[in-house]
């Protein structure tokens, strides 16, 4: 059954600090229309501008993802866009009044857990993945990064990192599909060496940072108090608590999985391939990743998007067809020149493909436009209705005992003409559960590729013959 698009049931409002500028920040994620994508709109500033979600905004990958489009800024941007994604969100507006995404508690949790609480709102346009037809690698030697992108009926992910540290080494993580991001990776927490505090602290990042909203990995046996006071007061905390037990976690804040570092790298491959505007059916496989590399990926998964539909929907047309002529024949009654379909392809529990060919033996092309033959839109739809007659035929036992009649046309656009000499494919797939012999189908009719007619269909499948 096809995939409809969703969105929000009820906006959400939360607040928070912002994990580097440390200012207290509030967003509201509000419903969105069908194929509005992500988006974020910087409430507080003049003519409050919008900033897609689009990994060619990306102005910068410093321990975040920064989205800029016409001197209007968002920072981190990762786990909201994670959360959405994770949750199956397709549209949604994510008002904001500064220039942060709070950073909450170091994950993408909380966001979930508002997003579920609001609940869902299904839309009327079908959700389109990014179904991959080939292996995509990607890699940076001088850094090490790698990435594959291969064929998948799931989105699936598999991360490995690799910090060389004795406390945080080679570690592995997995999402199966994208139904486990909630259970198993939306909690994990953002992390950071303790080595590297100083640094960002004196380069005026995680402001906001402190040791709710972040896993702190110390690598060193001996650190003195005074050596932690200090850190304490350079990160504008001079009252936090801070306790050390040698190598391990700061504080000894309990993991909520061993290998949690590794699963909040996938959370972030999670929001930064979003950036993509588009889901992805693909096993994604990624080693030593990071935002750089994230977003550069995701570039090039954009890239080969844009590519494949230029170049249209491909169908293998060269293999053995499921049913031939005769086969179709023992199935419908029409019969020339009102028998519209060469042959089927394949059907699948809820779809179909079906093929006819165009040629100027057509007996219709007497007399529609003589000297100009263009073949009927209306036959169009009766082929493709054919073809969904097939789908619902092969359903039952003795299918040349059922006739198959038509109750609804609906939807119906014709995108170009089709010519002798043309082939076309119909794509059809259910819309709703078969019930009483009613059968809902949509569906789209190709010719190299590029839809031609689409349409939505009711018929009904009635035994009328012994």
């Amino acid at each position: 059954m096809a995939e409809k698009q969703r969105t929000l049931a009820d906006s959400i409002k939360l607040s928070g600090v912002g994990l580097h500028t440390g200012e207290l920040v509030n967003i509201e994620i509000v419903p969105a229309s069908d194929n509005h994508g992500y988006k974020f709109q910087r409430v507080d500033l003049e003519g409050e501008p919008i900033i897609p979600a689009d990994c060619d905004l990306v102005v910068a990958t410093d321990r975040g993802t920064t989205l800029e489009k016409n001197g209007a800024r968002v920072y981190t941007t990762e786990h909201i866009l994670a959360a959405l994604y994770g949750c199956q969100v397709d549209n949604a507006l994510i008002k904001i009044d500064g220039p942060e995404i709070p950073i909450m508690d170091g994950s993408s949790q909380l966001f979930v857990d508002a997003i579920e609480k609001a609940g869902y709102a299904e839309q009327e346009k079908e959700r389109v993945y990014l179904e991959l037809d080939e292996n995509i690698k990607w890699e940076d030697l001088d850094k090490g990064i790698e990435f594959l992108a291969i064929p998948d009926s799931e989105y699936r992910i598999t991360v490995m990192v690799d910090y060389k540290s004795p406390v945080l080494g080679t570690q592995h993580a997995s999402m199966f599909n994208i139904g486990d991001f909630k259970k198993d990776i939306a909690a994990c927490r953002t992390f950071v060496f303790l080595r590297e505090l100083e640094f960002l602290a004196k380069n005026n990042l995680i402001k906001g940072g402190d040791l709710d909203n972040a896993i702190v990995l110390v690598e060193r046996e001996n650190i003195n108090k005074k050596e932690l006071d200090d850190l304490a007061k350079l990160l504008g905390k001079e009252d936090l608590e801070i306790s050390f037990d040698g190598i391990g976690v700061l504080n000894s804040t309990k993991l909520k999985f061993e290998n949690e570092p590794a699963r909040h790298k996938l959370l972030d491959i999670v929001g930064d391939l979003a950036l993509i505007g588009v889901p992805i059916k693909g096993h994604v496989l990624g080693a030593r990743p990071g935002h750089s590399g994230n977003v550069r990926f995701a570039k090039v998964l954009k890239e080969y998007w844009k590519k494949k539909q230029k170049a249209g929907k491909k169908f293998d047309l060269e293999k053995e067809p499921l049913y031939n002529i005769v086969d179709i024949e023992g199935m419908l009654p029409h019969r020339f020149p009102f028998l519209m379909v060469d042959k089927i392809m394949e059907i699948g529990e809820e779809s179909i493909v079906g093929v006819k060919n165009i040629t100027m033996n057509e007996p219709i092309f007497q007399g529609h436009f003589p000297g100009n033959p263009v073949f009927p839109g209306v036959l169009m739809i009766e082929a493709m209705a054919q073809v969904g007659g097939i789908f619902s035929l092969s359903k039952v036992e003795e299918p040349h005992l059922y006739s198959t009649y038509f109750m609804k046309i609906d939807k119906v656009k014709f995108k170009q003409k089709v010519v002798p000499g043309d082939t076309i494919v119909f794509d059809l797939k259910l819309l709703s559960p078969i019930r009483r012999g009613l059968v809902n189908m949509g569906g789209i009719g190709y010719v190299n590729g590029k839809p031609v007619v689409e349409a939505e269909m009711l018929a009904q499948v009635i035994k009328d013959k012994v």
